[in-house]
């Protein structure tokens, strides 16, 4: 019932909010009005973290691979024009804390620390986050020999050193505190998807909410003074309605909303009365009560007929989706189809069928969202580079990009890398589409031929292969 479709459209909503207000990690500035002392320990602090990218460097595993700089903390210290600055530096001059690093690398590599940390980072993504303090503030701070080497730099001071570890101190807050909302982000987005399942459902309900706010209307005819012949003797076809009777009875339906406690009538009345008014005074209404004879089948087509040309269109009711939630408007045209859809399914009654959807079609599609968010947010820096490589910056300056251009390209990166079995032409139509929508005018045809130069690249150069 939640489909892919609207999973990328609410993964790209909440990664264009997310990225757009993200606190940005920083090293620390420059000290101003700089002593010897700060000077020192601000070029120490450097080559502290100089020294963290050496030993991420030289531990690996089999294959190749070096799990410690496969972390987010030195992915963040690499674009560090400070730090890249410093890196070409030692490419030329001595870096002081070489002849430490093999040491320094062989005690992380056999302690406990980093054995639990390879361990557990395939099972649990964001297990990395506090590893390099760990490391730093364990193995690398009271190692002796790097402690030696201190005494022997320009302008040596134990304040300096110390003044040094609060730097590296406050970078690690810093770091923390630049994706400490990824979590809170993610419940938004689980959230949204509860929020879209609750749509469903309240759309579900609104023919028997709707029908039984009819009978409350004839009751209240037949008990007139004088009531006429047609209110003791109504044509009862509407409220005798056979797709609201099954809706009614279906278990699921009854579980969700009394679980939820749902109800049309109880909170919004006016609203459903708008919406009543407008189906009897309809042409939909009226032929189908002159109808000569009716079954289930003419039940189904009614409803469905009363939601494509009159609910799903009823100001009045768009506007309580819009108090009721957020999200709802944005929503209301995907799962309006899953509902005529679930209409259809009561029509054709399929033994050992329920009509009511699942809110996922499978475990894939429920963990969608969240790896396409998590990717993006892990790899937003690699995104944007594969962007700023290959647009034309004759005809377009990477700096005035439209923003949700550049989150709904990241997105479908994400999604072309990692889900090979979703056929590449599905994905580029797919954010072609959104970004048509929530864009700009010209933004679909600037993503097509964006996604097309990046995904040419990587194709190229191996990183992707289907076509």
């Amino acid at each position: 019932m939640i489909n892919r479709v609207l999973i990328r459209i609410k993964s790209v909503q909440l990664l264009y909010s997310y990225l757009l207000i993200e606190n940005h990690f920083m090293l620390e500035s420059q000290p101003t009005a700089p002593t010897k002392e700060k000077r020192f320990a601000y070029s120490l602090y450097l080559d502290m973290l100089m020294l963290m990218l050496r030993i991420s460097d030289r531990i690996e595993k089999r294959g190749g691979y070096k799990p410690l700089a496969d972390t987010r903390f030195i992915k963040k210290i690499l674009i560090d024009d400070k730090i890249k600055s410093l890196d070409l530096r030692y490419r030329h001059e001595v870096f002081p804390l070489q002849g430490l690093v093999p040491a320094l690398a062989e005690s992380i590599k056999d302690s406990a620390l980093y054995k639990n940390f390879v361990k557990e980072i395939g099972d649990n993504a964001g297990e990395d986050d506090q590893i390099w303090e760990k490391i730093m503030n364990l193995i690398i701070l009271p190692n002796v020999s790097l402690n030696s080497s201190f005494a022997g730099r320009e302008n040596f001071t134990l304040r300096g050193v110390e003044r040094m570890k609060g730097m590296l101190s406050e970078t690690f807050k810093n770091f923390y505190a630049s994706r400490d909302n990824v979590d809170d982000a993610l419940k938004t987005l689980n959230q949204s998807m509860a929020k879209g399942r609750e749509l469903y459902f309240r759309l579900l309900i609104l023919p028997v909410e709707l029908t039984r706010l009819r009978e409350m209307q004839l009751d209240e005819n037949r008990q007139k003074y004088v009531p006429t012949e047609e209110d003791l003797n109504p044509n009862l076809r509407f409220v005798e309605n056979g797709l609201v009777k099954a809706i009614e009875d279906n278990s699921s339906v009854q579980t969700y909303c009394e679980g939820n406690k749902l109800s049309w009538i109880a909170d919004h009345k006016d609203m459903l009365e708008s919406i009543l008014d407008e189906i009897l005074e309809s042409d939909i209404y009226k032929d189908y009560m002159d109808f000569p004879a009716t079954d289930f089948q003419t039940d189904c087509e009614f409803w469905r007929n009363v939601f494509k040309h009159i609910v799903l269109h009823n100001e009045d009711f768009l506007d309580v989706l819009e108090m009721e939630s957020v999200f709802w408007n944005d929503d209301l045209e995907i799962i309006g189809t899953f509902v005529l859809k679930t209409f259809k399914r009561f029509e054709e009654a399929l033994p050992d069928v329920n009509p009511v959807l699942p809110m996922y079609k499978d475990d894939e599609d429920a963990s969608f969202g969240r790896i396409l968010f998590t990717d993006v947010v892990k790899n937003k820096d690699l995104y944007r580079r594969y962007i700023d490589d290959c647009i034309n910056t004759n005809s377009w300056d990477t700096e005035r990009l439209a923003f949700m251009d550049v989150i709904i390209t990241m997105t479908a990166l994400s999604e072309i890398i990692n889900f090979p079995k979703i056929p590449l032409v599905v994905s580029i139509n797919e954010y072609i589409e959104i970004a048509k929508s929530y864009s700009t005018s010209k933004s679909g045809a600037f993503v097509n031929g964006l996604l097309s130069t990046i995904v040419g690249r990587l194709r190229e150069e191996g990183k992707i292969s289907k076509m």
